[in-house]
């Protein structure tokens, strides 16, 4: 990257109102402040550690064993196969807010079908099923949050 290359960057990040870009390449490192950063707040990001779900047992006799139940539990879901989030964003269960729904419980699925949209970044990106079969359950709710690797869908493949 040349000076001039650099200069237009620096002028292109000061008309976009962006206050800091930082820009790695091969053999050079580029941090672009713009505005009086004395006045600006700062900000920290504080990456909270990610709780396993719980799964609660129902309420037995009390002869029935813990890890009985725990295991009839886990059994039921143990058939169904699970479509998770490829990305972390934010999901959608349909294309825009005049427009039907991708997918509800009792729908069935072909793989290439689009089963939601998740925003990341400004980004709607379409996540397709790659199984095919009927949607048993939807496991989060429209509009919310979705991390990486989040579980968004049961889908039962018989």
């Amino acid at each position: 990257m040349d000076l001039k290359e650099i200069q237009n960057l620096i002028k292109f990040v000061a008309k976009s109102g962006a206050s800091e870009v930082k820009l790695e390449m091969e053999d050079v490192k580029i941090t672009i402040r713009t505005g009086d950063l004395r006045h600006m707040p700062e900000t920290m990001v504080q990456q909270m550690p990610m709780q396993a779900p719980q799964v609660m047992a129902p309420q037995l006799e009390s002869s029935t064993p813990v890890a009985q139940v725990v295991a009839e539990v886990t059994d039921e879901t143990a058939n169904y196969i699970t479509i998770k989030s490829p990305i972390i964003g934010t999901f959608y269960r349909r294309p825009s807010p005049d427009k039907p729904l991708f997918a509800n419980v009792g729908d069935t699925v072909s793989v290439g079908d689009t089963v939601c949209i998740i925003e990341a970044m400004k980004l709607f990106n379409e996540i397709e099923s790659e199984i095919s079969g009927k949607i048993i359950k939807i496991l989060v709710d429209d509009a919310s949050p979705v991390e990486f690797d989040q579980p968004l869908f049961l889908v039962d493949p018989s």
